[in-house]
């Protein structure tokens, strides 16, 4: 008992401590509302975020965040909707396009019921068609006469409109490029199908059966140079479509207008078991058929080059303080 400080007072008056007890935690200062009674436990650091724990001194204690309620699904459905929409008109309008084949005058390259897609995007960039693409058109007059046209209900209609499924009442019409404008197309007989006097080799599309030239009078049997800017079509089912050769006596010649096409069909996406893309035939790569529309050009500039490099050698010839070279240039042209 010796052994406790029991006098020590620095001017506080209050109850002394009696001998035997041990010291209590310091009453706090007045006024901070914290009870430091020996049945009050004092308080701990507080949990971050709690709520009333105290801030920095002067400020409220934080409050917890409210969680915002996420918007109901079939709240957001409509807009899904809408904006799904306005993308499938876009990729209509300028990328892609779905159609039908309703006939059967593409096989065995098509099949009627097939659902292709069409390349819409290069023609904005100025790219025309190419000798052994399929492609689809707008009628390019009368060619559809007398063809019976399905009358889709109103959703069908719709659907078509946003290209999410072809349109049933869009006068088009898909067939094989097979000449360009500048090119002479023919055929003898029953073939072969000749493009600027190279006979194409048509085994690969052509349908199983039939000839690559139809005998008969009313246009199976032709020569014909096509226009500039338009494309001489003709289905593979040669003896079962009604195409360029069918049309001649017709404006235009049975050639249809490049500004006509709509794109290029490059793959079959329905039903699944006939995927397939739609390339270009190797005979259509064959060297000599772009020769004739190659030749004319090349020629030209040749003859445009050859009185630029003329006048460029007199006027070499001319200068006192020519060259060696030019010399020479000077004594062959004067010979």
């Amino acid at each position: 008992m010796g052994d406790v400080a029991v006098g020590a007072r620095s001017g506080h008056e209050g109850p002394e401590e009696q001998p035997g007890h041990s010291a209590g935690p310091a009453p706090a200062p007045a006024g901070d509302g914290m009870s430091t009674g020996p049945d009050t436990a004092a308080p701990g650091p507080a949990a971050p975020g709690a709520t009333g724990a105290p801030g920095p001194e002067g400020t409220e204690p934080p409050q917890p965040a409210k969680g915002k309620k996420p918007k109901s699904f079939w709240k957001e459905l409509p807009l899904l909707i809408g904006i799904a929409l306005v993308l499938a008109l876009i990729i209509k309008t300028f990328l892609v396009q779905a159609f039908s084949i309703p006939s059967d005058s593409m096989q065995n390259t098509l099949q009627q019921g097939d659902r292709v897609l069409v390349d819409k995007l290069t023609p904005w960039f100025g790219s025309e068609p190419e000798r052994g693409e399929v492609v689809v058109f707008k009628d390019p007059g009368h060619w559809l006469d007398g063809e019976p046209t399905p009358e889709p209900n109103a959703v069908q209609r719709v659907l078509g409109w946003i290209g999410l499924m072809p349109s049933a009442d869009e006068k088009d019409l898909i067939k094989r490029v097979i000449a360009v404008g500048g090119d002479t197309v023919e055929c003898k007989g029953t073939g072969p199908l000749k493009v600027n006097g190279k006979a194409l080799n048509e085994k690969n599309y052509v349908f199983e059966g039939n000839t690559p030239c139809t005998v008969d009078d009313q246009g199976g049997q032709f020569k014909v140079k096509v226009p500039k800017g338009k494309i001489w079509v003709m289905g593979d089912h040669r003896q079962n479509s009604l195409d360029s050769r069918y049309h001649q006596n017709q404006p235009g010649g049975g050639a249809v207008p490049v500004d006509n096409v709509v794109g290029r069909a490059f793959v079959i996406a329905w039903p699944p078991t006939r995927w397939a893309t739609l390339p270009v035939p190797d005979t259509f790569d064959q060297p000599g058929i772009s020769q004739a529309m190659g030749a004319a050009p090349a020629a030209l500039g040749l003859a445009g080059a050859v009185p630029i490099v003329l006048w460029r050698r007199r006027r070499a010839a001319a200068r006192p303080d020519s060259g060696r070279g030019s010399r020479v240039s000077g004594g062959r042209t004067a010979g």
